[in-house]
């Protein structure tokens, strides 16, 4: 992992709980909260996916909403508990490494973004409520090009800004889909394997595979 000028981290996942928000209900949901968790990401993911193929653009958030709609009914969860879950996404817990691992980066002067499917407000949001205001040169949107990862054009956004080459990136997800897509884009694909999952064949293998971002600095020279 020489030469690297940036960092580009993937959000949702990989920064961020996306889990976190129905774990603080988990009282109300009870002990199938993990379960419905999981089907919301999943149906979220599967959402911007056919949106992307069927030009049927909709942002990050209404998506979130739409697949919370249908995760809530399927798991029978009483639907006053929406707004809530709904606000608690807006405020998701950073994985317990992120802001030391963060901080050290910023001190050796790499450029330190987020490349998201989020949506501008939402990831200004999600930074700011966990005091990170002041750590990410860039927060890239694919709001920026209509479409949601792993197109090409998303991954396109640190590159055009930059001016730097693809393999001058070095690039971190928690999604297996999203390293494959930043891998065959040109990026050092990085995958933060957090749960012991299997990667996907997509016709990539990661750079380096890691448990967590504090492996990142032993990486990184």
């Amino acid at each position: 992992m020489k030469n690297i000028k940036a960092i580009i981290f993937d959000a949702y996942g990989t920064l961020f709980d996306v889990n976190s928000a129905a774990e603080k209900c988990k009282d109300k949901i009870g002990n199938k909260w993990e379960d419905f968790a999981n089907y919301w990401r999943t149906n979220q993911l599967e959402y911007t996916w056919l949106r992307s193929l069927m030009n049927r653009h909709k942002d990050f958030w209404k998506i979130t909403e739409d697949s919370l709609d249908k995760s809530m009914k399927t798991f029978q969860i009483e639907i006053s508990m929406k707004n809530e879950l709904l606000d608690l996404y807006k405020k998701l817990s950073t994985f317990s490494e992120v802001k030391d691992v963060l901080n050290k980066l910023k001190e050796k002067n790499y450029k330190l973004a987020i490349l998201s499917n989020g949506t501008p407000a939402l990831l200004d949001k999600l930074v700011k409520s966990n005091n990170l205001d002041n750590v990410f040169d860039d927060i890239f949107s694919i709001e920026e090009v209509g479409i949601y990862k792993p197109n090409s054009k998303v991954y396109d956004l640190p590159v055009n800004k930059y001016q730097i080459q693809k393999n001058e990136i070095a690039f971190l997800s928690a999604n297996s889909w999203d390293v494959s897509g930043g891998g065959n884009y040109g990026y050092k694909a990085v995958w933060v394997n957090r749960n012991n999952n299997v990667f996907d064949k997509l016709d990539y293998q990661p750079k380096k595979e890691i448990k967590h971002l504090a492996e990142l600095l032993d990486l990184i020279k």
